[in-house]
């Protein structure tokens, strides 16, 4: 569905940032909503999800066990 959102996880991605984060969950927004940039009548509402989907990545990433990989103490 979004090719071009990179995979977040380590080993994959080592150093995640909430940048990355932000910048994966404003591309899916963008993806679901059709919008690259919503109306002004849309942008509360847009930005709103985009803030709920980074939350829930990070959530997700925080909780992820991964073989092997080494968790920061």
């Amino acid at each position: 569905m979004c090719r071009s959102i990179k995979t977040l996880r380590p080993p994959m991605t080592p150093d995640v940032t909430a940048e990355d984060i932000h910048a994966a969950a404003l591309q899916y927004v963008r993806k679901v909503s059709g919008f690259r940039a919503p109306a002004a009548h849309n942008s509360q509402v847009f930005e709103q999800a985009v803030a709920a989907v980074a939350q829930a990545t990070a959530e997700l990433l925080a909780g992820l066990e991964v073989r092997g990989a080494v968790r920061p103490a």
